[in-house]
C-alpha cells in the first residue's frame, strides 16, 4: 500500500524513514538538515562509516538511534545524488532516475532483510535532487508497492503536523 500525505514527516509513526542524499552529502539543506539537527549522530556515524567504505549511488546505508521520549528511529540514507568533484570540496549533484531507480531496489531488500514494518519517504530526489515528480513516482509503487509494508510518501511538507498515516 502506498498512501500520500501531508504533515511533517519528522513526527512519522512509520517503522523507518528514508530520504535521498549523495554520497558526500553535508547534510546542510532540506530534510537532511533537519535529520542532523535531530540526530547529530546520524551524520558522524556516516561520515566515519563512509570514510572506511566507499559508498555509490544507488547504495543504501542504514542507521538507528534513540528518539526523544523513548524508542528507536530507523532511518536510511538513499544514495539517489551525484557527487560534484572529490574529498573535502566534493558537493552534492543532481539525481537521475537510474540512480534513484538502484536506490529503491537496494531499500526493497533492506526492508524485506531488516523485517521493516513500514517506510515513510519524502516526494524523494525532487528537491535538490531536482527530479520531477511524475518520474519518480513510478518507480517507488514499482519496487515499493510489492515489498507488503505500508509506504508513506509525504507529499507536502506540514511543519510539526501530524499526518494520518493509516499505521
Amino acid at each position: 500500500m502506498i498512501k500520500e500525505v501531508s504533515g511533517d514527516i519528522l513526527l512519522t509513526k512509520a517503522d523507518l524513514l528514508a530520504h535521498g542524499i549523495s554520497a558526500h552529502d553535508p547534510f546542510d539543506s532540506g530534510l537532511a538538515l533537519a535529520l542532523r539537527e535531530r540526530w547529530p549522530s546520524l551524520v558522524k556515524d556516516y561520515r566515519h562509516d563512509t570514510r572506511s567504505k566507499s559508498i555509490h549511488a544507488g547504495d543504501v546505508w542504514g542507521w538507528a538511534g534513540v528518539q526523544e521520549g523513548g524508542g528507536v528511529r530507523k532511518i536510511v540514507n538513499l544514495v539517489t545524488q551525484d557527487t560534484l568533484g572529490q574529498g573535502p570540496s566534493a558537493k552534492p549533484g543532481k539525481a537521475s532516475v537510474e540512480n534513484v531507480r538502484r536506490a529503491l531496489q537496494s531499500l526493497a531488500k533492506y526492508i524485506q532483510q531488516e523485517k521493516i514494518t513500514s517506510v515513510a519517504l519524502p516526494r524523494l530526489a525532487t528537491g535538490v535532487g531536482g527530479l520531477d515528480w511524475d518520474d519518480v513516482k513510478p518507480l517507488i509503487a514499482q519496487y515499493l508497492g510489492e515489498t507488503g509494508v505500508p509506504v508513506i510518501v509525504y507529499a507536502t511538507y506540514r511543519k510539526g503536523e501530524q499526518a494520518d498515516e493509516g499505521l
